[in-house]
Formats: C-alpha cells, sequence, structure tokens
C-alpha cells in the first residue's frame, strides 16, 4: 500500500530535475526565480524607488520603470534578490507626490535617466517590518550613487 501512495505521488508531482541538482529551486534555502510581477516583488521595488527618492538630490521623483529579474529564498524569513531599473518622472519633487503611478516617465531627451538598481531585502514574517540587506543604484555611466545596508533605520550612504 505505501508503494503504491508513493507512485501515486510521484505521478502527481510529475517529471522533475534529477535527484541532486543543485539548478533551479531543487536546492532546499537556494534563491529560485519567481515572477517579476509578484505582489511581494512590485511592493519591494516600489519602496526602494521611494527610498531612493527620499535620499537623491534629483529635482524630479523616480519610479519603477522595469523589474529585470526577480529571485526568493527562503533562509530565517524570505529573502528577496531584485534587479531592476528606475527613471527619472516629470513630476517635480517640490509637489511632494507619494502616487507614482501619477508620474509619467521623462520623454527621450536630455532629461530622461534610468538607474539599473540590485537589491537585497529580508521579510521575516513574525518580525514587524523588513531589512533592507543592500540597495545600489548606478546609471549607465557612473559608479554606484547609492548603496544602502542594514536596516530600514540605517542611514543611506552615496558614494
Amino acid at each position: 500500500m505505501e508503494a503504491k501512495m508513493l507512485l501515486l505521488l510521484l505521478a502527481t508531482l510529475g517529471p522533475g530535475p534529477a535527484a541532486g541538482s543543485h539548478l533551479g529551486c531543487s536546492m532546499p534555502g537556494s534563491p529560485c526565480d519567481i515572477s517579476k510581477n509578484a505582489a511581494a516583488v512590485q511592493q519591494a521595488v516600489l519602496g526602494a524607488a521611494h527610498s531612493f527618492n527620499s535620499q537623491s538630490n534629483d529635482a524630479f521623483l523616480f519610479k519603477p520603470s522595469a523589474v529585470i529579474r526577480a529571485q526568493r529564498q527562503v533562509v530565517r524569513g524570505i529573502r528577496y534578490i531584485v534587479d531592476f531599473q528606475i527613471s527619472r518622472t516629470v513630476c517635480p519633487k517640490r509637489n511632494r507626490t507619494s502616487d507614482l503611478d501619477r508620474c509619467h516617465l521623462q520623454p527621450p531627451g536630455r532629461l530622461a535617466q534610468t538607474f539599473r538598481c540590485h537589491m537585497d531585502l529580508c521579510l521575516t514574517p513574525w518580525k514587524p517590518g523588513r531589512e533592507t540587506l543592500e540597495l545600489q543604484c548606478r546609471s549607465h555611466q557612473q559608479e554606484p550613487v547609492l548603496i544602502r545596508t542594514g536596516s530600514d533605520q540605517d542611514p543611506v550612504l552615496f558614494k
């Protein structure tokens, strides 16, 4: 009876990677690719854009323009590793707009600017808040302009 249950379980799971494979999510605790459109990914990227806006000296707000890659890893909480882009909008900072959905991207030209960012974020469900392990953003022409490590309350350091 146990053999039949095991065969039924294996048939339900379908074909998968070979046992012992270290690619993808087959290894417990390893990072695995997730949907770029996942709600947690979108929230994390939006939070990173707000953090970038609060720390930058730019006259315009930036908003997420593309998620390039998203991964999740189960550790002592849930770790998200996300590569994304933020682009300058037409909304001036002085207007204090918090809804970035209302801000359109700058049209192509001298004011258009995009940063490629890498974020490493850990969410621990049984603790309030989140811990940003790393946030780096760089333009195509420069070294990293924003590096953030530690908890949400730690200062952001500029290079």
